[in-house]
């Protein structure tokens, strides 16, 4: 196995990095070394604001280790899943030099984080698959990696927007053929919602595997912005070196702890339940309405759907009230919307807009919406 410092920016490898009032484990009972207020905010009534936060506290370190099933040296928090990409592209790739492979259509923070880094981007388009979604073309992958000199690699697992989720084999071989090459970077933003393994369970066997977890979407946490990256320790020492002093607030701590309790985990899991009942009952009932093109297999909290006339569903949904992502302007998708799961009730009025769009005559009676609701109706 390569030793995964190498591929660290030779300028980054002995690099300190700042050095906080919070750096150092100190204990005292006057704290006047971080140029603090002496005195609470009128609005803080814990006074638990006016000191600098812990850059990793602990107590959530030890409960996303523990959720993960991972040793803590492992794991890096960061603001969201966003701070650790950029990190990642900071820390590995020299600007005008080291590519950053993505594969598109896919969450598009990895080519922005990239292009602020003056990396050249590498894209290798998923393949369209007419059983299994949109999934990636691995041997592509690898020969294009290799041609072009990418440090990093970027996988979503499940996809944003396709859905599809990754075989932890696949990730493994690729890891494998990129060893001591590039790090094979594997987003599980929408983890929980998969039945495929998690790739945390590669970990051991690549140090060139980062995974990347968040608890915005099923942990329902999104506005406390706390995520993580997890990967060889002496990478994720790296990455930390490069983040910024203070990069978590304490009240999105105490949020983050409480909400990794064992009461709020049992919750999550009720909720995950639901969404994967209710992602099948809209999958099949939206291959049933006419209009509608494509269901895509998921196994994410969100359906990618193909319409006749993805347009007028667009703005028919939004007369009533409901937003859905517009994909149109994504490689491949100009006809698609992606739709989150909501509850139950909310699918449900999903649904019924759909249904009220008639046929459009143009599309054969089932390949499109009327022109009532092309033209704003619903």
């Amino acid at each position: 196995m390569s030793d995964v410092l190498a591929l660290v920016r030779e300028d980054l490898r002995g690099f300190a990095g700042y050095s906080s009032a919070r750096s150092e484990t100190l204990d005292g009972e006057i704290w006047l070394n971080a140029n603090e207020s002496a005195w609470a905010n009128a609005a803080d009534d814990g006074a638990s604001c006016r000191r600098y936060p812990d850059p990793q506290p602990a107590a959530l370190r030890e409960a996303l280790a523990d959720l993960y099933g991972v040793a803590p040296q492992h794991l890096l928090i960061g603001r969201g899943s966003d701070e650790a990409i950029d990190l990642l592209v900071r820390a590995t790739c020299t600007p005008g030099r080291d590519a950053v492979l993505v594969t598109p259509p896919v969450f598009g923070m990895y080519a922005v984080s990239a292009r602020l880094q003056a990396a050249p981007l590498v894209e290798v388009p998923l393949l369209d698959d007419a059983d299994a979604g949109l999934v990636p073309d691995f041997a592509a992958i690898g020969e294009a990696a290799i041609a072009h000199g990418a440090k990093l690699v970027f996988l979503c697992s499940p996809s944003n927007p396709g859905g599809a989720a990754i075989a932890p084999d696949d990730i493994a071989a690729l890891a494998r053929r990129l060893d001591g090459r590039a790090i094979v970077v594997v987003d599980e933003a929408y983890g929980e919602f998969s039945e495929v393994a998690s790739a945390t369970t590669l970990l051991d066997a690549h140090a060139n595997l980062v995974v990347l977890r968040t608890l915005s979407k099923a942990h329902a946490l999104a506005a406390a912005r706390i995520g993580v990256a997890i990967g060889d320790p002496a990478l994720v020492e790296v990455l930390r070196r490069c983040q910024a002093p203070y990069p978590l607030p304490a009240p999105s701590v105490a949020l983050g702890v409480a909400g990794l309790s064992a009461k709020a985990r049992a919750a999550t899991a009720e909720r995950v339940e639901i969404v994967r009942r209710e992602r099948t009952r809209l999958q099949q009932a939206l291959r049933e309405l006419p209009g509608v093109l494509r269901v895509y297999p998921s196994q994410a909290n969100f359906l990618l759907v193909r319409f006749g006339d993805a347009e007028a569903v667009f703005r028919a949904l939004l007369a009533a009230g409901i937003v859905v992502r517009d994909q149109r302007a994504a490689r491949g998708l100009g006809d698609a919307l992606r739709i989150t799961i909501g509850t139950p009730e909310q699918n449900h009025r999903v649904l019924s807009v759909l249904a009220a769009l008639s046929p459009s005559p143009a599309c054969g009676g089932g390949g499109g919406v009327g022109a009532t609701a092309r033209a704003g109706g619903a």
